[in-house]
């Protein structure tokens, strides 16, 4: 497949060189270069299977907007653009575009979110979330701490779940579940030792997508990889 990464930051700049090593075609674009969508016509997309964003979430709707209105298919890992969902989804539909959003690609963090869901069960337990991240992250709360937040809240509707975010260094991202109670604690925890995790599962989530329209979380179809 022939791949087109928005955004050559860290994780960016991993994403296209996974990408090579799996043996597809790789073309980046930074922000300067697309500035509000501009580089995302039809004449730059031809031969594009998939596109993949990684810059902000300001752009990243601009960049999701102008990619299903060409029909084409995108896999965001940008989080903080939600609010638009409805939107996009909307624009996907009518023009038949594939978009694979998620709070985050990591295999091991699909894992904890499951297990979080099982631990939600707990009746009489207080739950906490904590998160840390480098300090260039601009969002926070992290996605990956709200989609936890969600997740524990849809099997107790209503409680209180507490998130703390810390912004540390160059911090790959940590994430901490708590569940508390008068006589014991569990915590699950999850500590990403690089970016590769992210950028492999962002990578295997465009294999994926090739040849799809639709709106899927990366949560929903992780099993299928």
């Amino acid at each position: 497949m022939l791949l087109l990464v928005l955004g050559k930051g860290k994780t960016g700049s991993l994403v296209a060189e996974v990408a090579r090593e799996r043996g597809h075609g790789v073309r980046a674009l930074d922000v300067h270069e697309n500035q509000h969508a501009s580089a995302l016509t039809a004449p730059n997309l031809a031969g594009v299977d998939i596109v993949i964003d990684f810059t902000t979430p300001d752009a990243a709707v601009e960049n999701i907007r102008a990619i299903l209105a060409l029909g084409c298919r995108i896999v965001v890992g940008t989080t903080g653009w939600y609010s638009h969902l409805a939107e996009l989804q909307a624009i996907a539909q009518r023009r038949g575009g594939g978009l694979l959003y998620g709070t985050n690609f990591s295999m091991g963090v699909q894992k904890l979110f499951r297990l979080t869901a099982e631990l939600a069960k707990l009746e009489g337990y207080k739950f906490a979330i904590s998160e840390t991240h480098h300090t260039s992250k601009l969002d926070a709360p992290s996605g990956t701490a709200i989609t936890l937040k969600q997740i524990i809240q849809s099997v107790q509707p209503g409680i209180d779940v507490p998130i703390e975010s810390h912004r540390l260094g160059d911090a790959n991202g940590e994430h901490i579940v708590t569940a508390k109670s008068e006589h014991d604690e569990l915590v699950l925890r999850h500590d990403a030792h690089s970016r590769h995790g992210f950028a492999l599962g962002a990578v295997r989530a465009a294999e994926w997508l090739n040849d799809k329209s639709g709106v899927w979380e990366f949560r929903d179809i992780f099993d299928q990889l």
